[in-house]
């Protein structure tokens, strides 16, 4: 490797993307379109970069098996990045499997912690710390303890984990500042303050407040009946019941745990529950129903007492009932909370992240364009949404890793 390609990779490790071309910019060789593409990557231009590390990777001969997974790697890094989930984690794989074969445990390591960034973000968690539970961090330079320690705050957060999430980003944070690298020490700044910005809401009593995530991790480990509007769940601190898949009950669930201790009277139930505009024997009928399969469902953690206007939740061995709401609820409130990382994603991705079809994710991205809510960019294939954080969401901290039953 000559003295060029040499200055040019140290000054891409510190972080000098501007030295890295005035270096390699007018070169076409393998190494420097590689360093090219991973610059103009850090740089924002996915495109080009794309582009040069597809050319680097055909460049590179088949001897050359290391550089060509090092490609690999980093292309894999740029979808991730522009959240064009659909890559194929074989590929990644199989390049991890090169790079630890040759015995470059850094760039296999970085692999890993790509795919873990990629199992977290369309909600595999369990997947995600198996994954993770084979590396040491120790031995890594600063840049690479500081990803693994990323990596492990997002699950603790997405775990409801909040001490273990502000240790991790502790640790990154020290890293960061060790390896020197402005961008890295913007991500982890930009990860903490994730942990002081409201993640939900406490619904109960008449009144309303936000919580930090360390309040929801400390209401979910309390003795209240919680019926969280996050996962569609009703819990306690030993039990969880999931209402994912009945709707109806579920909003019986809360409009009784809004109102606790006071009951809710029928016709009260019938609006929010059944969602009757004209109310008739049938609508009363069916309520009876929803209401005897409600008694069923929680009848490890609650009764539902019938009252002489309407219904009332007794929790089994619960000081109180609350509900657990997202900071901000409104129709296609999950696909905003995606969208409010900043980043560009395309309806495949967010499918795929959300569990549904493509087709229903698109729809719902339709509806928020024609509020203004989000815009597109690009056409056909090429096409990416996004739009402006939004005041009140924490991204996808509190949005369930899988419904429960998928």
């Amino acid at each position: 490797m000559d003295s060029l390609i040499t200055a040019a990779a140290r000054a891409l490790a510190a972080g000098d993307l501007l030295g890295v071309l005035k270096r390699v910019g007018l070169r076409d060789d393998a190494p420097a379109l590689a360093l090219r593409g991973i610059a103009m990557a850090q740089l924002g231009d996915f495109v080009r970069a794309k582009a040069l590390l597809q050319s680097a990777a055909r460049a590179f001969g088949s001897r050359e098996a290391v550089a060509r997974a090092r490609c690999v790697i980093a292309e894999a890094e740029i979808a991730l990045v522009s959240r064009d989930l659909g890559w194929s984690p074989k590929a990644l794989d199989t390049a991890r499997a090169t790079l630890e074969k040759h015995g470059d445990w850094v760039n296999a390591a970085h692999a890993r912690h790509l795919e873990v960034r990629r199992l977290l973000l369309i909600g595999r968690l369990d997947e995600a710390e198996h994954a993770l539970a084979g590396l040491d961090p120790a031995p890594f330079p600063p840049a690479s303890r500081a990803a693994y320690e990323l990596v492990v705050a997002g699950i603790a957060m997405r775990r409801v984990r909040a001490k273990a999430a502000r240790a991790a980003l502790a640790r990154a944070e020290r890293a960061a500042q060790q390896a020197g690298i402005p961008a890295l020490i913007a991500e982890v700044g930009s990860a903490s303050q994730v942990l002081n910005t409201p993640a939900a809401r406490l619904i109960g009593g008449g009144e309303e407040r936000p919580l930090l995530l360390e309040d929801v991790e400390a209401l979910l480990a309390s003795k209240a009946l919680v019926v969280d509007a996050c996962r569609y769940v009703v819990r306690n601190a030993n039990t969880m019941v999931s209402l994912a898949r009945r709707p109806v009950l579920f909003r019986l669930a809360r409009a009784l745990a809004e109102a606790w201790p006071k009951d809710v009277s029928r016709s009260d139930l019938l609006a929010r529950a059944v969602r009757a505009k004209h109310v008739d024997e049938s609508h009363r009928a069916r309520l009876r129903v929803e209401i005897g399969r409600l008694r069923k469902a929680l009848r490890t953690v609650a009764d539902v007492l019938a009252t002489k206007d309407g219904f009332a939740l007794a929790p089994h061995n619960s000081r109180d009932a609350v509900v657990l709401a997202m900071p901000v609820e409104e129709e296609h409130a999950s696909v905003l909370a995606f969208l409010a990382d900043g980043e560009s994603w395309s309806s495949s991705a967010l499918a795929l992240a959300l569990s549904a079809s493509q087709r229903t994710v698109q729809r719902a991205l339709d509806e928020l364009a024609e509020a203004g809510k989000v815009q597109s960019i690009g056409r056909a294939r090429a096409r990416r949404w996004m739009t402006p954080p939004v005041a009140g969401f924490t991204t996808t901290l509190l949005l369930p890793a899988a419904l429960p039953g998928d």
